[in-house]
């Protein structure tokens, strides 16, 4: 792992769920944020959904586009997934009581978080996916301490 984070190059979409189902089971429970950017098709949506699928959730997981958020409860943790794509002005998620989501207890992972520039708390973690055919990039870069030793637990893993 350099000082920058990880890459991680996801032959298919299995590649993409199993990272999301890897990124699952070693996540620390301090860890609160994560951010996940790239365009359209980039794979965020499957990545959370190997994510879900790994904590135990079996029910459908879709982009929650138009509702902007939609919550699971799997295991223990209650787990917030945001789509902020549909976001014209950062200001329109005050009337979304994202205290309530960022209670600190739940974790919330967050696709184009850009959109909610100056509203949204720091991610522990920001998750860079990237088309690159036939597969796709995955480049994970930790913002605290904890992301930081998540990051590392991870790569020593997959390595």
């Amino acid at each position: 792992m350099s000082a920058e984070g990880v890459d991680l190059y996801l032959a298919d979409e299995p590649a993409t769920l199993a990272l999301g189902a890897d990124l699952a089971r070693s996540c620390p429970d301090g860890v609160r944020v994560v951010h996940l950017t790239g365009d359209l098709g980039a794979g965020k949506t499957t990545l959370v959904r190997g994510w879900l699928r790994a904590l135990g959730h079996s029910g459908a997981v879709k982009s929650p586009t138009y509702t902007l958020v939609e919550s699971y409860e799997p295991a223990a943790r209650t787990v917030h997934h945001f789509d902020l794509y549909r976001l014209t002005d950062p200001e329109e998620l005050d009337y979304l009581g994202l205290d309530g989501y960022f209670d600190g207890r739940a974790l919330c992972l967050v696709e184009w978080p850009e959109r909610g520039a100056g509203m949204l708390q720091a991610p522990d973690l920001i998750i860079r996916l990237r088309v690159d055919e036939p597969g796709r990039r995955a480049h994970l870069q930790p913002l605290s301490d904890i992301g930081r030793a998540w990051v590392r637990t991870l790569s020593d893993k997959r390595q």
